[in-house]
């Protein structure tokens, strides 16, 4: 069996505020009515969905507006990261969204992490292609740059492996005995 609801806030994978839908009986009285993220669709309940609907469509409106300002001014960016690199090119980990993120906030654009869509891993040095889905309507595809840097501990990138790196030990030091 299944119940017609209205949806008061987005529920993944179901639909957004103000959606009719129908659900199972179950799913619609344990879950979604009693954590508010539905109510029953009688007739009075769907003359308020015109109003919510409305609302959303404003706020949609409105952060299109807001993320085509974001998008020109990414598009104005030249993103450059800088990552500890090894003899053979590839870097030690790798560069993440929050990297990415780090970056347009030093150049001073605010942008969600989770926003950036990256089709493959970044590990190693070059210029990847990487998509910022702002808004459903605005979408931005930069190039990122990944470069040789310095690494963290600020020591100018060597040519040695980390596996040598490891190898090394340092000198034992030597214990003072008491009397």
């Amino acid at each position: 069996m299944s119940t017609k609801i209205i949806l008061t806030s987005e529920v993944e994978n179901l639909g957004a505020e103000g959606d009719v839908v129908e659900v199972k009986d179950g799913f619609a009285r344990n879950f979604l009515v009693p954590r508010g993220f539905a109510i029953p669709a009688s007739a009075g309940n769907l003359r308020r969905v015109e109003s919510l609907r409305k609302k959303r469509e404003a706020d949609l409106a409105a952060r299109q507006v807001e993320a085509e300002a974001v998008a020109a001014k990414l598009k104005k960016l030249t993103v450059s990261i800088q990552a500890p690199v090894g003899a053979d090119g590839k870097l030690f980990g790798s560069v993440t969204a929050a990297d990415i993120v780090a970056n347009f906030k030093s150049q001073g654009v605010e942008v969600d992490k989770k926003k950036l869509v990256l089709t493959q891993t970044l590990r190693e040095v070059g210029t990847f292609e990487v998509v910022v889905k702002l808004h459903p309507a605005v979408h931005v595809t930069l190039s990122v740059a990944v470069v040789a840097g310095a690494r963290a501990d600020g020591n100018p990138v060597e040519e040695e492996s980390p596996k040598a790196a490891k190898k090394k030990k340092k000198p034992a030091k030597k214990e003072k005995k008491s009397e």
